[in-house]
């Protein structure tokens, strides 16, 4: 039987939050969504989420300040960044922060799985080409 690993999305803009909860959903995955990082902060017991994906540009705690607040609190949770920032030094930021991965919007599916793939590595995530665990 499969049991998703739970991921938690992190990003101010609605239609992002949609477009990769409905994308995580349709492969089959649990997926909680929250428009800032204090939400998830708030949210976020030791071990209910494994995996973060989240933007670095959002109204009170940034992305970066988010992956600072997780690394000081001991969090081994893999951590995705999602952005639309291409500024070198900030890409640098964020991955010497503890990201995962780094990827600049639009992002496709096939780059966000392969990310979660190598994020995640002792869980099965599909390929965006094989048909869901759920059936979708």
């Amino acid at each position: 039987m499969f049991n998703p690993p739970v991921i938690a999305v992190v990003d101010d803009d609605e239609d992002i939050r949609d477009a990769l909860s409905d994308l995580l959903f349709a492969m089959g995955y649990t997926c909680h969504v929250f428009d800032r990082a204090e939400a998830f902060l708030a949210a976020d017991a030791a071990g209910r989420f494994d995996c973060l994906i989240t933007d670095i540009r959002m109204p009170g705690i940034g992305g970066l300040e988010l992956l600072d607040r997780l690394k000081a609190a001991g969090s081994t949770m893999p951590v995705i960044v999602v952005t639309s920032m291409t500024d070198p030094v900030t890409r640098r930021r964020g991955l010497e922060g503890g990201a995962h991965a780094y990827l600049t919007k639009p992002v496709t599916d096939d780059t966000l799985l392969q990310s979660l793939r190598t994020a995640l590595p002792g869980w099965e995530i599909p390929r965006s080409d094989e048909e869901g665990p759920s059936g979708s």
